[in-house]
């Protein structure tokens, strides 16, 4: 039961407790796990929906044996369904951020430029199916994909420093990276947050802004990872930046005497120039924010038998801080998709069940249905049970859950709820049910489209002629189209505009 009223939930909490129902199937973690335990893992990342674009093969025969020794090993400690379980999302649906380079690790070369093992998200017109890629990124640019959008690793998403959140046999220190004492015991009303925090508003980066609410903030944890964050960088100590909203960020710096003492950080006392603060290091958005499963359950809204059993098994080896959360209330018992329904039907209740793989009157004779079916084909009134049954099939009350499956990608998830409902031998009819099925396999082939290359651009870059349609002009993936009058207004208006809204702010 949640600790305040549902209207005080805050929006991305509700969106996080869909996302964690329905974008990490228990089907995908148990396949995928199966599949891990065994040593395969290009099976666990198929199983979790994650395409592999590296050959090891390949990788050995340019950067030598040791490199793909480390490679191959990081692959085989790869959770993919933990990764996707950890992957930033965008508000309100939760769906993945799209057009998105994440570096999961690095590794020293030969070469002068370090390799990175990333995972790429694919861009919003092809996100169908929520799949994500495995790929190898070196600076040089040979290996990243014309086609994508942002080819190059993100600073503010990256993990590579958090290898808790997709590494099987480092998954034990997320307790202690995200915090958890702190979080897990639920602030009292007028509690003051982190004293780092006190003072904040007014600084550099925050001049004119609201105040910034902390509650999601894990201001406890920025000195460890700012530390963690600049000996990556090679800076023992110096000024970092925190991204807190769409153009909110604060200059911090991380101080401390020696390294015997634990860091600190403090507000930047000197304001720095902009191209100064763009060059600044970025705390990753993984260390800024609280964990959303630790949201979730201090406000009641997942049980803890719902969380990934990695994470689960984490929070259970911490301690007792976990004791009260671990015997949180599990759903209720979701009714069974064979349970009659019961219809008015002539002043009498009739049931409609699944009888033979489709749904039917039981009631009814079948002769009697037969001849109301031949009826209703010649225009004529239904009788009350199939006109249940026809509405059933059109849009039946699961609409919504089969819709969320969907648009995360878990097609074999949707079908089996509208075959629980119609029974696997029904046909489907005109109408919402239809629509979203039909709407989810054309989005799949404009992912198989973006997968294969064959759209390097935006479709509305040559919608409508001119130098930059098909057959005329440059198309290759490195070029970014002129504006002039044959460019679509809504490009027009997308490329020119130096303040582009992003698609949302939560992980």
């Amino acid at each position: 039961m949640a600790l305040h009223p549902a209207s005080e939930i805050p929006p991305h909490l509700l969106m996080w407790q869909r996302v964690r129902e329905y974008a990490v199937p228990l089907s995908m973690i148990e396949t995928a796990t199966a599949r891990r335990m065994a040593g395969d893992w290009a099976g666990a990342c198929a199983a979790a929906r994650i395409d592999v674009d590296l050959d090891l093969r390949a990788v050995r025969d340019r950067h030598g044996s040791e490199l793909s020794t480390r490679l191959r090993a990081d692959l085989r400690r790869l959770a993919p369904d933990l990764l996707r379980w950890h992957l930033p999302r965008i508000a309100p649906d939760g769906r993945l951020r799209p057009g998105l380079t994440i570096s999961l690790a690095r590794y020293r070369s030969s070469g002068t430029t370090p390799l990175q093992l990333v995972v790429r998200t694919p861009p919003a017109r092809a996100d169908a199916g929520q799949r994500a890629s495995l790929a190898l990124w070196e600076e040089s640019g040979s290996s990243a994909p014309g086609h994508h959008p942002h080819p190059h690793p993100d600073r503010r998403f990256r993990l590579d420093l958090h290898r808790h959140l997709w590494d099987a046999e480092r998954s034990g220190e997320l307790p202690r990276r995200c915090g958890a004492g702190g979080v897990l015991v639920p602030r009292q009303p007028g509690q003051p947050g982190h004293p780092s925090l006190q003072g904040l508003q007014g600084f550099q980066g925050l001049r004119g802004h609201p105040a910034v609410p902390e509650a999601s903030l894990a201001s406890a944890r920025w000195a460890a990872e700012a530390d963690l964050l600049l000996r990556a960088e090679g800076r023992p100590r110096g000024a970092f930046t925190v991204r807190l909203g769409a153009r909110t960020r604060a200059v911090l710096e991380l101080l401390a005497p020696d390294d015997s003492h634990a860091p600190t950080f403090r507000p930047l006392r000197e304001a720095l120039p902009p191209q100064e603060v763009a060059a600044l290091p970025v705390l990753p958005e993984a260390a800024v924010r609280v964990l959303p499963d630790l949201e979730l359950l201090r406000a009641g809204l997942i049980p803890a038998d719902r969380l990934h059993p990695l994470v689960a098994a984490a929070f259970t080896a911490y301690g007792s801080a976990w004791g009260a959360y671990d015997s949180a209330p599990a759903a209720g018992r979701a009714p069974d998709p064979g349970d009659p329904h019961r219809v008015e039907c002539r002043g009498e209740v009739h049931r409609i069940a699944l009888r033979d793989g489709v749904l039917k009157a039981i009631d009814h004779d079948p002769a009697q249905l037969h001849r109301e079916e031949l009826l209703v084909a010649l225009g004529g009134p239904a009788l009350p049970c199939l006109r249940a049954i026809d509405a059933v099939h059109r849009s039946p009350e699961a609409l919504p859950a089969v819709r969320e499956r969907l648009r995360h990608g878990d097609v074999a998830g949707a079908l089996a709820v509208v075959e629980g409902l119609l029974g696997p031998g029904a046909v489907l009819r005109d109408g919402p049910l239809r629509e979203e099925l039909r709407a989810a396999a054309a989005r799949r082939v404009e992912h198989g489209l973006f997968r294969s290359g064959l759209v390097a651009v935006h479709p509305d870059a040559g919608a409508t002629g001119g130098a930059y349609a098909s057959g005329g002009g440059r198309t290759d993936a490195g070029h970014r189209p002129r504006l002039n009058r044959h460019t679509p207004l809504p490009t027009r208006q997308k490329l020119s505009s130096r303040a582009r809204p992003r698609t949302g702010l939560h992980r």
